[in-house]
């Protein structure tokens, strides 16, 4: 079994609406452990009733927070590619990104802009999201998960050119060190036809702020 495998499964049913989330038990109780002797080490009394369920709550969030190691990226592109002959840009922007910084595993989140230009076959547009999320979903940096979602794209549809841009802000800038609340990191990742100046800047003008 993963170490992440899923297998414990619980619903909460509120105003309508069903949420199901799965963790490994066994996971859980270790990491709560560990987090019963945080609470310890930073002067806190895990047995005082705020504090009873906190070691629980965190490792089931650290747990949903990391579930991308036990996704195949690539596989979610396989499941829903077609074969077409458009050749022009495919451009899926604005992405949500919530990922946790590998260096003080504080979050950094932002937005992903993700283009392709298919050569003989496209993918549901809803399973680029999928891809930046099943890399978002590990312990990270943003400069590699910039080039783990183009990689991935590039490797499994064999496309003209791939482009990624993630812009985002990292609480460990925001919260400790240097506390510029205001900073935003770009990162950027071309294969193909985007390593052109012409269909790099068109890129970059379709996933401009628009006023």
């Amino acid at each position: 079994m993963k170490p992440h495998e899923l297998n414990m499964r619980e619903e909460n049913v509120m105003d309508g609406y069903s949420k199901i989330e799965q963790y490994n038990p066994t996971t859980i109780k270790s990491i709560a452990d560990k987090y019963r002797s945080i609470l310890k080490d930073v002067g806190e009394d895990p047995d005082r009733e705020g504090l009873l369920k906190t070691p629980e709550r965190v490792a089931k969030a650290l747990q949903y927070l990391t579930h991308g190691y036990d996704l195949d990226p690539a596989e979610i592109l396989r499941s829903a590619m077609f074969t077409e002959e458009y050749q022009q840009m495919v451009i899926v922007r604005d992405i949500e990104v919530y990922s946790l910084c590998e260096h003080h595993m504080l979050p950094f989140f932002g937005k992903a802009h993700v283009a392709y230009i298919p050569k003989g076959r496209i993918v549901g547009l809803s399973k680029v999201p999928r891809v930046v999320d099943a890399y978002a979903r590990r312990l990270q940096v943003q400069e590699r998960l910039t080039v783990q979602i183009r990689d991935c794209i590039q490797e499994t549809l064999a496309p003209a050119g791939v482009a990624v841009v993630i812009e985002a802000q990292h609480m460990c800038m925001i919260m400790r060190g240097i506390q510029k609340q205001n900073s935003v990191a770009s990162t950027s990742a071309f294969t193909g036809e985007f390593n052109k100046d012409v269909t790099r800047a068109e890129f970059l003008r379709l996933i401009a702020p628009r006023t």
